[in-house]
């Protein structure tokens, strides 16, 4: 910075030093400058000199070309003297840039990755990393947490999955007392039910219920439920029907637990004479054959793309391969007209269901002909189970599938279903069941992968009568967000998925609509620690 006087004291001028820059002019008076006005310039002078340096700093940092004028300047310093320069929108391009070089940018295998955000900022200034070093480490760690994490769910499925398909150590308990109850107890041995009651097992006037099982607890809850909510238990029959290994432990329960007025009678499925090889030539395939048991009991992570399906996809897949769907138990339902050749109508239930309200009315509905009164199950606004058409079950690039079925066409549940018998013997319903089960055997199992329905929903094409859908609430084992109004005013309420309740792995806020049943007072229940919590 110069300080230039002219030679006549006119004019007063304050430059930079390389003299391009001309920062303020001070012309004097031409004549009669007095003393005053000297001292007052030179108090001005004195008290803009240090700003005037400053200013001049600046210039010779930023560079002359840059900022070559008094206003550019004044633009630049003054937002910084007042502290409001905002560099944010060139940080945001300059960030976007460094993230889109990085997003393609190949990782390196040797890639040292820091186990935490944490130690990644303090890696960063120790080693003073650049802002692509950063974020190339950065989106390195997420995607290894996210591998990570979608592994961790895959084995939470399967962890979930084995789960739902165990015996529980308390159930299971409680079927070894009740068998060895069977073997040394008189009473447990009664004959179910008593000579006197027989008749009614095939009388009409009845209400004849179905239930097969081979897990005793959830039998105990059905019958029970079934029995407190009906407003005439008198009038009540239940034909529970189990294996072989169960029948001793099951008819011990219930003899030892009479649930009169109701009637209760229990068989096993090697009591029914039609059940025969020659009867059921499919199920006996399908339970012998070996690619269907390693297809049921293998591993269900070989063969499996886990980088290419989701999570919901692998689950609905475990789902469909639960060992329950290659048992004959599980199949039954599809011989009641044989195995009950007396009976006009029956309800049949499934063992993971509460009933919550008298079901005699179901025996007054009008089925108009039909063979089968379900509840449909295309018209929720769930994606779990109140969502589903043919297209969710069936796969409609097989060739025989896409030439017969309707994708669109509205499903309907197995669980609770009124069957009216009579009209289901002038039907061919189990030879069409069995031709489909053959054909997709022949396609190994490439038409469907969803044990017994699919095949019922083949089957009992136009013999469906849809219900109300409040005498059927379905989805409690998959839906955590389950309506709790909608379950209390539910008449039938059906775990149907893998949190049973008697399962840990059970919805806890669930879990009391089907435990009040549970008679925790019993001597085998205590005994076996089947506790409420």
């Amino acid at each position: 910075m110069q300080l230039h006087f002219s030679p006549s004291m006119r004019s007063i001028t304050i430059s930079s030093s390389n003299g391009f820059v001309d920062l303020m002019k001070i012309k004097v008076a031409a004549r009669h400058i007095s003393y005053r006005t000297l001292f007052h310039t030179i108090l001005i002078l004195a008290f803009l000199l240090p700003f005037v340096f400053i200013l001049t700093a600046v210039v010779t940092l930023e560079g002359v070309n840059k900022c070559s004028s008094f206003g550019c300047l004044g633009r630049r310093f003054g937002p910084t003297m007042f502290r409001r320069v905002d560099h944010s929108g060139r940080l945001v391009r300059d960030f976007q840039k460094i993230l889109n070089e990085v997003k393609s940018a190949d990782i390196p295998d040797n890639l040292k990755l820091p186990d935490s955000f944490d130690q990644l900022v303090l890696e960063t200034q120790n080693n003073q990393y650049d802002a692509r070093t950063f974020a190339l480490k950065l989106r390195a760690m997420m995607e290894k947490f996210e591998r990570e994490i979608r592994e961790s769910k895959f084995a939470e499925l399967m962890n979930k999955h084995f789960a739902a398909s165990s015996v529980p150590k308390g159930i299971y308990c409680l079927s070894l007392r009740l068998t060895d109850e069977y073997s040394s107890n008189a009473h447990a041995r009664k004959q179910l039910p008593s000579p006197e009651l027989l008749p009614s097992l095939t009388d009409n006037s009845y209400h004849h219920f179905v239930l097969s099982t081979d897990n005793i607890l959830a039998a105990s809850v059905v019958v029970a439920s079934t029995i407190q909510s009906s407003l005439k238990p008198e009038k009540v029959v239940f034909h529970v029907i189990t294996d072989k290994k169960t029948f001793a432990g099951m008819h011990s329960w219930f003899a030892l637990n009479p649930v009169s007025p109701a009637i209760v009678e229990v068989k096993g499925i090697h009591q029914f004479d039609w059940l025969t090889r020659e009867n059921v030539p499919v199920l006996e395939a399908v339970e012998g054959h070996s690619s269907i048991r390693n297809y049921y009991h293998g591993n269900h992570i070989a063969g499996a793309n886990l980088s290419s399906t989701t999570p919901r996809i692998f689950a609905s897949k475990l789902q469909a391969r639960s060992p329950k769907y290659i048992s004959l138990l599980n199949h039954l339902r599809i011989y009641l007209p044989e195995l009950f050749p007396n009976l006009d109508k029956v309800v049949f239930l499934d063992d993971d269901v509460v009933i919550q309200r008298d079901l005699s009315p179901l025996w007054e509905i009008d089925l108009r002909g039909k063979v089968n009164g379900a509840v449909e199950t295309c018209k929720g606004e769930d994606d779990w189970v109140m969502s589903k058409r043919f297209k969710n079950y069936f796969n409609f690039s097989h060739p025989l599938i896409a030439e017969n079925l309707d994708p669109e066409e509205c499903a309907w549940a197995y669980g609770m279903n009124i069957f009216d018998l009579r009209a289901w013997r002038q039907t061919g319903i189990r030879e069409a069941y069995h031709a489909w089960l053959k054909e997709n055997l022949k396609s190994n199992l490439t038409m469907w992968k969803l044990g017994t329905l699919p095949p019922a929903l083949i089957a009992f094409r136009g013999h469906v009568h849809p219900i109300d859908p409040s005498w059927h609430l379905l989805g409690l084992g998959y839906q955590i967000k389950t309506d709790i109004e909608s379950v209390k005013k539910a008449a039938v309420i059906h775990y149907n998925g893998q949190s049973k309740p008697w399962l840990h792995i059970g919805f806890e806020h669930l879990r009391p609509f089907w435990t009040k049943y549970v008679n925790y007072s019993n001597d085998f229940i205590r005994n076996c620690h089947i506790l409420e919590s």
